[in-house]
């Protein structure tokens, strides 16, 4: 097959990742005024975690409507993205695993990454399913007003990814592409494609018919669930 082919396997070998850091935190209550819960706070994991189809032994959700479950069962990040973040200023001590993410990694962004990305560490294979798309959580986490926007305008997102073959994860790992279906489909497309859906909806009708794509997105793009 061509090199957007599903199984161009000689170009696909040399896309390649690290997890750098795993984060997990179970729930915790907020009360500064108003109290809330929230998984965000995670701490790092030393030595392997197991991952399961919902995601990481230990780590927990507080709103599964939008966050967890199997077509969101892990959230990676890319490590590059904490310098730009403080030498911005937006959040001058934010550390790997405070945007709430489970894996950290490197060598990996927004726009290497696409939707229907198969990735192996380890034993462990791991789908993209989705961008990630922050919550008002997020922002009371940091209490930065704007947080949000910013994170959508930088597409400093972070993605979601479904769990096809359960197993450990730890950091140093290495993360190797083996399947690489829509090579069209950035995450970073993928997420301008929601935010522009009321002026562009035939982009994010392409999005919607990808099978990988979150049962949630296709129901929302206009696609089948």
């Amino acid at each position: 097959m061509d090199g957007k082919g599903t199984r161009a396997v000689g170009a696909m070998s040399q896309t390649k990742g690290r997890v750098v850091g795993v984060f997990v935190g179970m729930l915790r209550t907020v009360d500064n005024g108003q109290p809330w819960v929230t998984g965000l706070f995670k701490e790092a994991v030393l030595g392997a975690v197991r991952v399961t189809r919902t995601g990481l032994l230990g780590d927990g959700q507080a709103d599964l409507v939008h966050h967890g479950g199997p077509d969101k069962a892990v959230l990676a990040y890319a490590s590059s993205h904490y310098r730009a973040w403080r030498k911005e200023g937006a959040i001058e001590d934010l550390k790997p695993g405070g945007l709430g993410e489970n894996l950290a990694v490197e060598g990996l962004d927004e726009d290497v990454v696409c939707i229907g990305d198969t990735w192996q560490v380890g034993e462990v294979l791991l789908q993209i399913t989705q961008p990630r798309t922050p919550c008002w959580k997020l922002e009371r986490r940091w209490h930065l007003e704007g947080l949000v926007r910013r994170v959508l305008e930088t597409a400093r997102c972070g993605w979601y990814l479904r769990v096809l073959r359960e197993g450990e994860v730890a950091a140093g790992m290495a993360m190797t592409l083996v399947e690489r279906p829509h090579p069209d489909w950035s995450v970073a497309r993928a997420l301008q494609a929601r935010v522009r859906r009321a002026s562009v909806p035939e982009e994010a009708a392409s999005l919607a018919s990808l099978f990988e794509l979150s049962s949630s997105w296709r129901r929302e793009l206009g696609g089948r669930s």
